[in-house]
């Protein structure tokens, strides 16, 4: 298997394909506003919205980026504040997801138009090349998919049966 493949099915595990951890359009599904919210008692954790925020602040970045439209890049004055919220409303927590699974899915698109050439070309404004900077959040994604299941469960959201 070629790396773009390899990374291609990386990419979609993370959003909407099922292997061996949940893909983030599942594991929001049936997420409730009040759910995305919470946050255990001792609030050492960030809650699950403000983990969609951190995602998104750092898939939007390196695609705005990639696209040359740094002007329109996020900005954050440090990590901590790419965990923080919109206004919270109902419609921003769904606002926030329909915008991940977006920007998820355009850099997606982008990977799978790729030639070999565009797979190692520097990126303006980061370290490493497309398939570093993809493999790099894809596995980001994944810890924290991880964490957003953990939260689920916490609350006793998650489901008792999985499809694995």
């Amino acid at each position: 298997m070629d790396v773009k493949t390899l990374l291609l099915q990386q990419w979609a595990n993370c959003l909407d394909k099922e292997e061996w951890f949940p893909p983030l359009e599942k594991v929001l599904a049936d997420v409730t506003f009040e759910q995305a919210l919470w946050k255990p008692a001792d609030g050492t954790m960030n809650s699950i919205w403000e983990l969609v925020c951190h995602l998104l602040f750092y898939e939007k970045r390196f695609l705005m980026r990639f696209l040359g439209e740094t002007a329109n890049e996020p900005q954050a004055e440090d990590n901590d504040a790419t965990f923080r919220i919109p206004t919270e409303t109902l419609e921003n927590w769904k606002e926030t997801k329909q915008e991940y699974f977006h920007v998820h899915r355009e850099l997606g698109k982008i990977l799978a138009k790729s030639g070999h050439e565009d797979l190692y070309r520097q990126i303006p404004g980061e370290d490493n090349s497309l398939v570093l900077e993809l493999k790099s959040l894809a596995l980001h994604d994944a810890y924290h998919i991880g964490q957003i299941v953990f939260l689920s469960k916490m609350q006793g959201a998650w489901t008792a049966k999985r499809s694995f």
